[in-house]
């Protein structure tokens, strides 16, 4: 019997059969799964000190600005301080996702050079780990809400699609910038100040209501600004957030996804040579 014969083509810039893709993708969500648990393994987050640490370090750092922004104005508040923590916290989500999915590619190398399977579950995994890693700060954040005496009421639950929304626009920035630093490796350290500089233009620090109108107009082209807004008047101030912020969140996490998963799709062959 004769050996198998291999043929080798040249790349061509192109998506895949997606229906078979997609289906190749669901039958690995065991893998991603596995692949997910043992990244958070790894950041040693089945320990006890590695969970309170998860939590710890955004409180922390929402404890900080929140004196800055009192010695600084001299004026208090407790839903000044719950709005920074709520913000902070969903902020952290999507931090995370490209934190972990600018790597995701690059660091699974011998993976990919040894095994056959939609690249896309890479960065698919490191959003994953972002949602794990996010959900005790929702927890914590509840107690806090409690702890101030804010009150409770159903327009808390438009959170849901919020998150949902902020979820979706993690994967498609996740899957983007794990493909751009195949070819751009110097993104990945570019990358911890480009996420500063989102801070600071995101509503965590401030709310959208005391900003000015041409600041506002600005603000257009921040994606996670009505998404933070949103998530700020439901579970901070217990309001129905804007609709024309909500349409503009779905604009932009779909756009991104979009893109960036063609991106991803057409670019996906390449990887092994470029690695």
């Amino acid at each position: 019997m004769s050996a198998p014969l291999q043929v080798y083509e040249p790349f061509k810039a192109g998506l895949p059969p997606l229906f078979r893709y997609l289906n190749s993708l669901w039958s690995r969500r065991t893998f991603i799964a596995e692949y997910s648990r043992s990244e958070l393994r790894e950041q040693h987050f089945d320990s006890v000190f590695g969970q309170l640490w998860l939590v710890l370090n955004p409180l922390l750092l929402s404890g900080v600005y929140f004196l800055l922004i009192v010695i600084i104005r001299g004026t208090s508040d407790t839903t000044r301080y719950a709005h920074l923590t709520a913000t902070l916290f969903l902020f952290y989500l999507v931090s995370n996702s490209l934190s972990g999915g600018v790597r995701s590619i690059t660091a699974g190398q011998k993976l990919i050079l040894n095994t056959a399977f939609p690249r896309i579950m890479l960065p698919v995994s490191a959003v994953v780990v972002a949602v794990v890693k996010f959900l005790p700060t929702l927890l914590v954040f509840l107690i806090i809400r409690t702890l101030m005496g804010l009150p409770f009421s159903w327009e808390m639950l438009w959170a849901i699609p919020i998150l949902l929304i902020t979820i979706f626009l993690a994967l498609g920035l996740s899957i983007t910038i794990s493909c751009i630093n195949v070819y751009f490796r110097d993104i990945a350290n570019f990358l911890p100040y480009l996420l500063r500089t989102l801070l600071y233009l995101s509503p965590i620090l401030y709310e959208a209501s005391t900003l000015k109108p041409k600041v506002l107009t600005l603000e257009e082209f921040n994606p996670l600004f009505p998404i933070l807004d949103s998530w700020s008047r439901a579970l901070v101030h217990g309001q129905t957030p804007k609709t024309s912020y909500m349409l503009t969140a779905i604009a932009w996490s779909l756009g991104i996804f979009l893109v960036g998963t063609y991106f991803f799709l057409s670019r996906e062959r390449e990887f092994a040579v470029r690695l």
